[in-house]
């Protein structure tokens, strides 16, 4: 199975997520994958993926890879087929709940709360990074770039980065200063002039350090003469 989901491309052989990690537990194997810690505004998401064995097969699978390595059209079309033929949850912690707990607190609940959508929740979750949810109620491995190893894990982090950049996208049609359906959140030099010249949103995390300058000196420009 392995060597059917490597092919190539371009011009360059690249190793291709595959089901090697799912094959080597008993039971039922999801991935769980989250998006969006780095940005200035905006939920973070996390999803969880269960791919049964027999639908391993299909023709759209050999395409799931780390979200970060598709174009947008791939993505859109991805999104589409796993959500149709796979098992999948879907969670989101919000901007205030990130300044409540933090970051990776809140990217650890968001995944609890994605596996814990699924109706027959799976034996064992493969979960992208190296920490692990506290309250997981199965068995549990933390897989450093998974989304690069387990297809599982990709697909999950599909869903999550689809989810956010259009949740972002939407937002940004409220907002339309910060340029979110370009960064997504993130703090490009674009949506730090429009913080300075605009001020900030409900949808901002104010524990994020140029937010937090900005609340504390009316400029991002302070934090960004300390990082150059």
């Amino acid at each position: 199975m392995a060597q059917r989901l490597r092919h190539k491309i371009g011009n360059n052989s690249t190793p291709h997520p595959d089901f090697t990690l799912e094959n080597t537990h008993n039971g039922t194997v999801c991935g769980l994958d989250e998006v969006g810690r780095g940005p200035l505004a905006g939920p973070v998401v996390a999803a969880c993926v269960y791919i049964p064995e027999e639908k391993r097969c299909l023709d759209f699978v050999p395409d799931i890879r780390d979200s970060k390595k598709l174009s947008k059209p791939k993505l859109e079309r991805l999104f589409e087929l796993i959500s149709e033929h796979f098992t999948f949850g879907i969670a989101e912690i919000s901007p205030q709940e990130i300044d409540e707990i933090n970051i990776l607190q809140a990217s650890l609940k968001a995944m609890e709360n994605a596996y814990s959508q699924l109706s027959k929740p799976p034996d064992h979750a493969l979960i992208d990074g190296n920490h692990i949810p506290k309250n997981m109620p199965c068995s549990t491995q933390a897989v450093i770039k998974g989304d690069n190893k387990s297809v599982s894990i990709a697909a999950a982090s599909i869903l999550a980065k689809v989810t956010r950049d259009r949740l972002m996208t939407k937002l940004a049609e409220q907002h339309p200063h910060y340029g979110w359906e370009r960064n997504v959140g993130y703090p490009s030099r674009e949506h730090l002039d429009a913080i300075d010249a605009h001020g900030i949103t409900p949808h901002h995390r104010r524990s994020y350090a140029p937010v937090r300058n900005f609340l504390e000196h009316g400029s991002t420009k302070t934090q960004r003469a300390l990082a150059s």
